[in-house]
């Protein structure tokens, strides 16, 4: 695919091989120095798919033969998609570049059958957001990660108990403030890092295969969460060696109020020592009350909300 800008020469869009890494790698090298250098290098590779009907496809940008720009577009469920990593050369950003890249991934997802499709922005990534605006997202909702130690000793409050029950957490989730400010998302189990509407059947598999906690006490439902994967990290420690930790990684955690709080981060934090790993990442919607119970309780924060924006697809 063409298109002719305001460069001299057209704009084309074409499926990423193996053989674009040197180039991508290059024009992403000077990007976020400060926060610890862009990830696209260190995932390219995963990224790319070996054909059609894989339900993801990264598309590169050229112009004259160069590597200008680049996105991946992933399909989470039969119509949401999840658009991430859009990143521009700096020589050909304000050219048009971003634009052939969002209307190529656009148009794949209509084609697999995408009605919505979604983006995540850092809150402090003030020319994305923009960006993102001026393509057609709309604001959907913020979130923010706490991260409580694991903790096989973590005390739970005598007056909760804590059950595994997929419907009943399916119940509690459904009435949440949580939800109603999440849009009912969660992360996804088929891609880190990205977001779609959890249904029942993600807490029946996670009750299966990972984990669901459901929080009672003599009053009711008062909490849930749901681990929804571990993930393998190589971490560089500041003189320089490297090690492997594993993370683990909670959907979406919602409950009733800061005693209920307190007594669903430790049972996080069992459930994390419990299979050896050695931190956490937890998902609540960034308001005042969640994100000021999440630090009552102990927890680290993320020092910022991420944003999640969506547009209409199907229109």
């Amino acid at each position: 695919m063409t298109t002719n800008t305001n460069l001299a020469s057209p704009i084309e869009i074409r499926r990423a091989t193996p053989d674009d890494y040197e180039a991508v790698a290059d024009f992403t090298s000077d990007i976020w120095p400060d926060r610890g250098g862009d990830y696209i290098p260190r995932v390219y590779h995963d990224w790319l798919e070996d054909g059609p009907g894989q339900g993801k496809k990264t598309f590169l940008a050229e112009v004259d033969g160069e590597v200008a720009g680049i996105v991946q577009a992933v399909m989470l469920s039969p119509d949401e998609a999840w658009f991430q990593g859009m990143r521009v050369a700096a020589e050909y950003r304000r050219q048009g570049v971003s634009r052939r890249l969002n209307e190529a991934s656009f148009e794949w997802a209509r084609e697999q059958g995408a009605t919505v499709g979604r983006v995540m922005v850092f809150s402090w990534n003030a020319a994305s957001l923009g960006a993102a605006r001026t393509s057609g997202f709309e604001p959907t909702t913020e979130f923010r990660f706490a991260t409580p130690d694991p903790d096989r000793d973590a005390e739970l409050p005598d007056e909760y108990a804590v059950s595994t029950d997929p419907a009943t957490a399916w119940r509690y989730w459904t009435h949440s403030d949580a939800r109603s400010h999440l849009c009912g998302l969660g992360l996804a189990p088929e891609e880190t890092w990205a977001m779609r509407e959890l249904t029942r059947a993600d807490f029946e598999w996670a009750a299966d295969e990972t984990a669901v906690f459901v929080l009672e006490s003599g009053d009711g439902l008062a909490g849930t969460a749901a681990r929804i994967r571990t993930v393998e990290r190589t971490i560089d420690d500041v003189v320089g060696d490297r090690r492997t930790e594993t993370r683990a990684e909670y959907a979406v955690s919602a409950w009733d109020d800061l005693e209920a709080a307190r007594a669903l981060f430790a049972a996080i934090a069992r459930d994390a020592a419990e299979i050896g790993a050695d931190g956490t990442r937890v998902l609540l919607p960034e308001t005042a009350r969640f994100v000021t119970d999440a630090a009552a309780t102990g927890a680290e924060l993320a020092d910022e909300p991420d944003i999640v924006l969506s547009i209409d697809l199907a229109s």
